[in-house]
């Protein structure tokens, strides 16, 4: 039986901590595992400890190079979705992810889909020698997530929204 509570830890490719924060388990679909983080959630962002402030639903997907955040009112950011490493699930309890600094992120005003960090990515590629199939593997991601995020493709549609009601 999974566990309700996952852990979720984010690193940097050098190793250094980014994200760390417990997500309750909402689903298992096609998907991936969707996670809701309530609103009051002790986390932990580069190594300082914090609280969530507004709730989020984060989706891990089995096997892609992203996660995807959705976020409801008043963040401007209505999906915001994170270059990673595939995840490596350490049972049923803790998922690792290596952040890869690209973003793709649709604005909720707007709609605007928009890649973010290329600069960090760019800096990051160099001074900790990302290998060149990591590379192709994250800018792949971000190209396909450019398109998922504006055409209607789900989970980025409307599918997200079942989960993130359960978390508001």
């Amino acid at each position: 039986m999974p566990s309700d509570v996952v852990r979720v830890i984010y690193r940097k490719y050098d190793g250094s901590a980014h994200r760390d924060y417990p997500a309750r388990r909402l689903a298992e679909d096609d998907l991936g595992v969707w996670l809701g983080v309530p609103a009051g959630t002790e986390s932990v962002y580069h190594g300082r400890p914090s609280v969530e402030q507004i709730p989020f639903v984060l989706l891990v997907p089995r096997h892609g190079w992203w996660t995807g955040m959705f976020n409801p009112p008043p963040r401007t950011s209505e999906v915001y979705c994170d270059i990673t490493t595939p995840a490596r699930w350490e049972g049923e309890q803790t998922v690792h992810l290596v952040d890869l600094d690209l973003d793709v992120v649709r604005r909720r005003e707007t709609g605007l889909v928009e890649l973010r960090d290329e600069d960090e990515f760019a800096e990051h590629r160099a001074r900790w020698a990302y290998p060149d199939d990591v590379v192709a593997e994250a800018e792949a991601a971000a190209r396909w997530l450019l398109g998922a995020l504006g055409d209607g493709t789900e989970p980025f549609a409307t599918s997200y929204r079942k989960w993130l009601a359960l978390v508001v």
